[in-house]
């Protein structure tokens, strides 16, 4: 960003391709989650009072540790990035034996959820120095994040900018129960904007001070957290990277979904079910499965209150990246912000069966000797107070009956006696239970995400198609592709004019192409430069655009019966081509873009370029197959490889021919 002032690190501008992939994949999260799982959706503000971050613990806990260089004072970094760092330089080097290779394992796998003391040894132990200079490095010492802002105009009010999305569904918890019926379990989801005063933002789009969350409160009762939808997702098989495996320095291994959960390897079904769907989504999104591991929280590196958590990890250039957090974040949040306000945050259940319950009740008369002897502090005694257990207040009335009993309240110490605790035990019968809703919360990091697509996506084409090769012979520069999925790409169509003489006389086409595409909201651009057709094909092919519209004279020739008014439907990534009847080409794209219809569906349907030419239909060409599937032959091919593969002969060809002649016929 800001490029023409030199620009500042942490800080990127998306272009008009990149913003565009970005709104398809922010809208992409919204279909698999907001739609397809009835989330609702909330949008808070940015800016956040200093009383919400400082009940949610980031005023105090929301830091890094940092080091800097002793000489150069303008030389800061993260103390646990450049451990890991220095680990993988002293893995990577040529004399580290196996057992020194499985200490630096351990030590990087750790280096997140190091103390300051345990930072400060391991620097030292490993003779770490400032990789710019080759300086000692000081101690570290804590960096809180958050960039703070005053509120209005006496700034006297004190505000941060919002660490993370979270933080507003915490907030709006009662309005977005009351919205479910005031039924648990339900989610909340956020996109938007997040705020971090990265150390040394780095690795381009990976670490920004500005960057984009989309983060699901999944809201649920305490308890075994079961999940309705978790048998859709139990059969994946994932590579886990368990907490043990980390300290062991072993290596990431396969398991079912429904194995790691009934194990208690994750926690519970709830965690289990949107680590499940994170990984559909990545997979949808164009992330290759092979390339992506859950990592399992360190006990060390694990918030205080949290139970469980996983970080989606995706293999890129930079090494394993964490991309989505999926935390079992119990009920801390709520308890928070109910403690910092005095509001209640909490849900209610009928129970199935009526129960009797013990409840001590102080009088009114006891109540208005609280108020008059604490005043100011009697709010506050009060609710402590109701917060005890009754038998613990019963035993605590009691004691005040023989003298006064000392209680501990936010640091105060009050003195009460049995005129401030009178009251009774009585019995009552409950007819529901009031607890406060545990969460599961999927943090995404939607730039990180996609930074993984970008990567994963990219390719230098190999072979090309009839066009392509045209052009292959005269530029000799790499024919780079983006294979984006439909639903990610920044445009899902070109339309290319032949060439110049086309151009001229296509606008009745281009106009009813334009009309039509933008009315079913596909996304589209058009290339009337005067690059040849192969070459257009080719930079299109570079952001990642899936299909190509090409005019030509056929098109608009009326005299060729069998041509007029369609046109050429090419695909990126096979570089084949159809002809399709200009009035069903758009629905055919969107019908792709949509996953209702493949390519290969389009191709049964309608005929390739040169069967169009001569007269012939899709089925035409495709006769043969269909005739080899009616006998049968792919599979018994299929089963007669395997066999030979399975039994290793010494003739495979021979045992091939005599395994096809002795099988039974369809």
């Amino acid at each position: 960003a800001f490029e023409i002032y030199g620009g500042t690190a942490g800080f990127y501008t998306y272009g008009p391709p990149g913003c565009a992939v970005k709104n398809n994949l922010i809208a992409l999260w919204r279909k698999h989650f907001v739609i397809e799982e009835g989330l609702m959706e909330v949008e808070d503000t940015n800016i956040m009072p200093h009383p919400v971050l400082k009940a949610s613990g980031h005023v105090d806990r929301f830091s890094d540790f940092m080091v800097q260089d002793v000489k150069d004072k303008q030389k800061f970094y993260r103390a646990d990035k450049l451990l890991e760092d220095h680990m993988e330089a002293l893995m990577a080097a040529k004399e580290t034996t196996p057992e020194q290779k499985e200490e630096y394992e351990k030590v990087k796998n750790s280096a997140d959820a190091y103390s300051k003391a345990d930072l400060h040894a391991a620097l030292q132990k490993y003779g770490v120095k400032s990789p710019d200079t080759k300086n000692d490095l000081t101690e570290p010492y804590e960096f809180n994040l958050m960039f703070p802002t005053p509120i209005g105009p006496s700034g006297l009010v004190q505000g941060y900018l919002r660490p993370e999305t979270a933080q507003g569904i915490f907030l709006n918890f009662p309005f977005c129960y009351e919205q479910n019926g005031s039924q648990v379990p339900f989610g909340v989801a956020q996109i938007g904007k997040a705020f971090r005063n990265e150390i040394a933002p780095r690795q381009g789009l990976l670490r920004q001070r500005e960057f984009t969350q989309a983060e699901i409160e999944f809201f649920c009762q305490p308890g075994d957290k079961p999940h309705p939808k978790f048998n859709n997702v139990a059969d994946l098989e994932l590579m886990l990277f368990s907490s043990p495996q980390q300290l062991a320095a072993q290596p990431a291994a396969p398991r079912k979904l429904g194995e790691a959960v009934s194990e208690g390897l994750i926690a519970n079904e709830t965690l289990g079910y949107f680590v499940g769907r994170t990984f559909l989504l990545a997979r949808r999104a164009g992330i290759l499965a092979e390339h992506i591991r859950f990592r399992q929280h360190l006990p060390t590196e694990m918030a205080h209150y949290a139970c469980d958590c996983w970080d989606m990890e995706v293999e890129m250039s930079h090494g394993w990246v964490e991309c989505v957090g999926i935390a079992d974040r119990s009920a801390y949040d709520l308890t928070s912000h109910a403690k910092a306000t005095g509001k209640e945050l909490s849900a209610r259940s009928k129970l199935p069966e009526p129960v009797k319950e013990q409840v001590y009740t102080i009088a009114k008369k006891a109540a208005a000797m609280i108020g008059k002897d604490f005043k100011k502090d009697a709010k506050a005694v009060q609710k402590h107070l109701d917060s005890l257990a009754p038998a613990d207040l019963a035993a605590l009335a009691e004691k005040a009956a023989s003298g006064p009993v000392s209680m501990s309240v936010d640091g105060q110490t009050f003195e009460l006696g049995a005129q401030h605790l009178d009251g009774k035990l009585e019995e009552r019968t409950v007819h529901e239970q009031v607890f406060v809703p545990n969460v599961v919360e999927p943090s995404f990091g939607i730039d990180r995400l996609l930074t993984a697509i970008y990567e994963h996506s990219y390719y230098v084409r190999t072979d090309a198609g009839e066009e392509d090769e045209k052009e292959k012979g005269k530029d000799k520069s790499v024919r780079a592709v983006l294979r984006l999925s439909p639903e990610v790409a920044p445009y899902k169509c070109i339309i290319c004019p032949l060439d110049a003489r086309v151009t001229a006389a296509y606008g009745p086409v281009l106009g009813r192409l334009r009309e039509k595409l933008s009315s079913m909201g596909i996304q589209y651009k058009t290339d009337e430069t005067g690059a040849s057709v192969g070459k257009r094909y080719a930079r299109n092919d570079e952001l990642g655009i899936p299909f190509g519209i090409t005019v030509d004279f056929d098109t608009l020739d009326e005299k060729n019966t069998a041509l007029f008014d369609t046109v050429t439907l090419r695909e990126r990534d096979t570089t084949d081509q159809l002809r399709l009847p200009l009035s069903e080409v758009c629905e055919a794209i969107q019908k792709v873009c949509l996953g209702s219809e493949t390519w290969e569906s389009l191709q049964q349907r309608y005929p390739t370029q040169e069967q169009a030419k001569n007269g012939q239909t899709a089925s035409a060409g495709s006769s043969s197959v269909a005739y080899l599937k009616e006998h049968n032959v792919e599979s018994l091919l299929n089963l007669a490889v395997n066999e030979a593969i399975a039994k290793k002969p010494a003739d495979p060809v021979k045992f091939i021919s005599e395994f096809l002649a002795s099988a039974p016929k369809p």
